[in-house]
């Protein structure tokens, strides 16, 4: 993989990388329109979150320790699937005017996001990996260069970077999701922690509209990568396994959710899936749960077992 950030020296460390989930920011049945209400909270509630006290006892914006990405909701999802451009072949045309509509849905998308932000008096840039250099082979990530997200930081900014089409080496081109540059950035920037917004309260052991779901509040990840449920405790052992292989992960959605947050609790960063726009948000987007997890806190934790 070429990433050409072998050393990264940041001024001050990451706290936090969050992922603002599309079907948290926008309303997902309604065809590029966004969840005004969440956004406004969503945004109102990061800058809280970067509140710090600083040397002098007063209350300073950390702004150059935040990292946001966003997934594509009702934005994208449409041009993308309609062209197919998730499959490569870019010399079609019709796959090559689909990564174009794609694009300028998502980073319209973006726009409105930095914009939510900046009116909460957040210092946020957008940055969208195609435009960054970032490609893949064979939808895995081939080059990303996160130099720029670096700087970007150092500079005072928040960057925030999107799921984009990006050109493929093997395919042509092909969708790079948000849960996988949250991946890769946490691999590079070492965040203290990481926060997924979620349009749910968390995991849960099935589709969460059923009755009798049970969310999943802790889960533990080992060295391997496999994990486990730890809190709730399940006497069916055969439970682990049904969860593992969850009904609900329609489009690698919940599932893949773990296993890139599984990935990136084993490099010993936790990790938080809990309901946007919630006190329980607030909570991990403080790093209050770093220390101890409250009774009455909502949402799921993955973490790191040796």
């Amino acid at each position: 993989m070429e990433t050409k950030q072998t050393d990264i020296k940041l001024k001050s460390p990451v706290r936090c990388i969050v992922k603002l989930g599309g079907a948290a920011i926008t309303c997902k049945n309604e065809f590029e329109k966004i969840n005004e209400a969440n956004l406004i909270t969503v945004s109102s509630q990061l800058r809280e979150a970067m509140i710090v006290d600083d040397f002098k006892e007063q209350q300073v914006l950390d702004y150059n320790s935040f990292v946001v990405i966003h997934g594509a909701g009702s934005f994208g999802h449409f041009q993308a699937s309609k062209s197919g451009v998730h499959r490569g072949g870019l010399n079609q045309p019709l796959v090559k005017a689909g990564f174009v509509a794609t694009r300028i849905s998502v980073t319209s998308l973006n726009l409105e996001i930095v914009r939510a932000l900046a009116r909460e008096g957040i210092p946020s840039v957008a940055m969208s990996p195609f435009s960054c250099g970032w490609s893949t082979r064979e939808r895995n990530i081939a080059s990303a260069d996160v130099s720029t997200v670096v700087e970007a930081l150092d500079s005072g900014f928040v960057p925030v970077l999107h799921g984009d089409a990006v050109l493929d080496e093997s395919l042509g081109c092909t969708i790079l999701s948000g849960d996988v540059i949250i991946s890769h950035l946490a691999a590079h920037l070492k965040p203290q922690f990481v926060v997924f917004l979620t349009d749910v309260f968390g995991v849960y052991d099935r589709p969460p509209a059923e009755p009798n779901a049970v969310l999943l509040r802790e889960i533990a990840v080992r060295e391997d990568g496999s994990w486990s449920v730890v809190n709730p405790t399940f006497e069916d052992s055969d439970k682990q396994v049904e969860i593992s292989v969850a009904s609900h992960d329609t489009t690698g959605g919940m599932l893949t959710k773990i296993s890139e947050a599984a990935m990136i609790a084993k490099l010993g960063i936790d990790v938080y899936i809990v309901k946007a726009a919630t006190e329980h948000s607030l909570t991990a987007l403080s790093g209050k749960l770093r220390d101890e997890i409250p009774e009455d806190w909502l949402g799921t934790v993955i973490r790191y077992v040796s």
